[in-house]
């Protein structure tokens, strides 16, 4: 994997990066119709996103072009069915970034990190509505489970869960 993204360049998650990842997701969501930003709710980890990361060991990245957000993804340690394995979130591509490499650019990132933290299998929810993220995450090795979970959110929202073997760091 190459360690310079596609397009861009890509850093650690800042305490500053909190308005741009937030209008950053906002943006994807605002894509499906009713699908909302949920910030006293379900997204509420966005205001402080950098802490939770942080608390919870995993790691987050950005990718900047021209100055601006354009992508991002990140991860958290948690045993996935039993063995020690990760949960890749939070990765969006702003809509006029993607087909550009970044989403799996992100994704092979996440990858490396959890499988050199220890991570032997990793695991993704991911809206139902977000058809093309599903078809890069098939390409990329994840396969769908079968399970779904309900939100219980403004946006109605029901995720798919993604499972993928790693392979040894």
């Amino acid at each position: 994997m190459p360690e310079t993204p596609p397009v861009g360049h890509a850093r650690p998650l800042r305490g500053d990066d909190t308005a741009a990842v937030i209008a950053l997701i906002g943006g994807v969501y605002a894509e499906y119709p009713g699908c909302v930003l949920d910030l006293p709710g379900v997204d509420a980890d966005l205001p402080r996103l950098r802490d939770a990361v942080e608390e919870a060991g995993g790691a987050f990245w950005v990718v900047e072009r021209d100055r601006e957000v354009v992508a991002c993804a990140g991860w958290a340690p948690h045993p996935v069915d039993g063995r020690p394995g990760g949960e890749l979130k939070r990765l969006y591509v702003r809509a006029d970034q993607r087909g550009s490499g970044l989403g799996r650019w992100l994704v092979e990132r996440v990858e490396r990190a959890a499988a050199e933290a220890g991570a032997e299998t990793i695991e993704l929810w991911s809206d139902t509505r977000f058809l093309d993220a599903h078809r890069l995450y098939t390409r990329l090795g994840y396969a769908p489970t079968g399970e779904t979970r309900e939100l219980h959110d403004p946006s109605d929202t029901t995720e798919y869960r993604f499972v993928r073997d790693l392979p040894p760091a």
